[in-house]
Formats: C-alpha cells, structure tokens, sequence
C-alpha cells in the first residue's frame, strides 16, 4: 500500500468521523428532563456546545432609535450642533408643516389632475423637510399621503382607499411633531 493510499484512507475515516461525529451530537442538543413534576410536563432545555455558552451575549440596540417626535442627535448633525440654527430651521419646519398639512386637507384626493399634483408636490416638500430635522414619523406619514396620491385611485373611491387615514396619520404626526419642536424653541 503507498502512502497516498494511506492518505486517502485516513481523510476518508477523518470525514466519516466529523459526520458521525455531528450526526451523534445533533439530537443531543435539546433533551426532555422531567424535573418538572409540579406542571406535569417535560422541560426542554436547549444544550449549546460549550464554546458558545461561554460567549457573553449581549442585547442589541433598538434598529431604529425612538427619541421621541425628532431625532435630536440627526437635527444636530444637520445643523451642524449650531444652536441657533437648529432654532432657526425648527422654526421654519413648524411654519411650513402646518401650511402644509392645512393645504392638504383643503384639497381633496379626488381633485382633478393639476390640483392633484400640487397636493403631490405638497406631499413631498414636507417629506423632504421632516427628513431633515429628523422627524421620521412624519416623513412617512407624508410618503404615505404622497403614495396615495400617484396612485390615481378612482376619485370617488378615494377616501375609502386609504387617503383619509394616510391623512389622518400625517395629522397627528405632525401635530406630535411640531408640540416638541416649539417646546424646543420654549427653551432658554
């Protein structure tokens, strides 16, 4: 027999082991105990390998973090931690939400084609604005009005399609909005 026979052999009952090996471990990994005679039923505890239970895991932070109606931190990096700018722009975000979500309510979805793409373009604008201060609940509520709009729905199914409640949605979130950005401006 030559030694590449030898070789062959060997990494042969080598893989035959790591699967045998893996085959034998995997039922082993969760196992009934019956220590629970008090609820009548078997507890399942899952054995993890004893490497990963020496790992300290650790929670994740929250995706997408809720500091409330505006992102301070996003407003401060896009004011570039200017006080009296961020003061300034969140002076304008009020001012122009509010005319906004008012000219929005006046015109209806059902309006005829140009009016239709003022409320679009309305739409829009405020969701652009609200992205930049971070008010993040308000730029969806306004792309959710903005998408209700191009979608062109049968203008006397229109409130019964969602644009109403995309409405409604914007409403309150601008209306949460705009209470923290002037409690903000309230500051000394």
């Amino acid at each position: 027999m030559g030694d590449g026979q030898k070789q062959g052999e060997f990494a042969a009952s080598a893989s035959k082991r790591s699967i045998n090996h893996i085959r034998d471990w995997l039922p082993s990994t969760s196992s009934p105990l019956s220590a629970d005679t008090e609820k009548g039923g078997d507890i399942w505890i899952n054995l993890m390998p004893l490497h990963l239970q020496r790992i300290d895991w650790m929670p994740s932070p929250p995706l997408v973090p809720d500091d409330g109606p505006i992102d301070l931190r996003h407003l401060a990096r896009m004011t570039l931690d200017d006080a009296g700018l961020e003061r300034e722009v969140l002076g304008m975000f009020v001012k122009q939400a509010t005319r906004i979500v008012e000219a929005l309510g006046a015109s209806p979805a059902d309006a005829p084609g140009d009016a239709r793409r003022d409320a679009i373009v309305l739409a829009h604008t405020l969701k652009g604005a609200a992205r930049a201060i971070g008010a993040f609940r308000v730029a969806d509520g306004a792309a959710g009005v903005e998408a209700t709009l191009r979608q062109g729905v049968d203008p006397s199914q229109a409130f019964s399609q969602g644009f109403a409640q995309a409405l409604h949605e914007l409403y309150d979130a601008v209306a949460e909005a705009c209470t923290a950005a002037e409690a903000i401006l309230r500051r000394p």
